[in-house]
């Protein structure tokens, strides 16, 4: 039988949530205000499908463009080039570096 080629293939581990992180996201999460410039983390919400991003930037870092719409405009370079996704805010983490990267 052929394996399945959908959008979310691959991703039974990468979408799973610990027990006690279940349900609905965190009020503070949508709330978080971005400046143009600043880095992101983009963690995946499985329980927020909107806007939800590529498997592909999972764990990624970008750089905030602009606010456009519920969303965010972010930068993320993959390979040679630099690609621009629109994001929920569910789907974002403040990046605070750590000096190496």
């Amino acid at each position: 039988m052929r394996g399945s080629k959908g959008l979310y293939a691959g991703t039974r581990s990468l979408l799973k949530k610990p027990n006690r992180e279940k349900g609905k996201p965190k009020i503070g999460a949508i709330l978080q205000e971005y400046a143009p410039g600043s880095q992101v983390i983009i963690k995946m919400d499985s329980s927020v499908q909107k806007s939800m991003p590529h498997k592909r930037f999972h764990g990624k870092i970008g750089t905030v463009k602009a606010k456009r719409g519920r969303g965010w405009v972010v930068m993320v370079p993959q390979g040679e080039s630099v690609k621009q996704i629109i994001v929920r805010g569910e789907h974002l983490e403040p990046y605070l570096g750590s000096g190496t990267q």
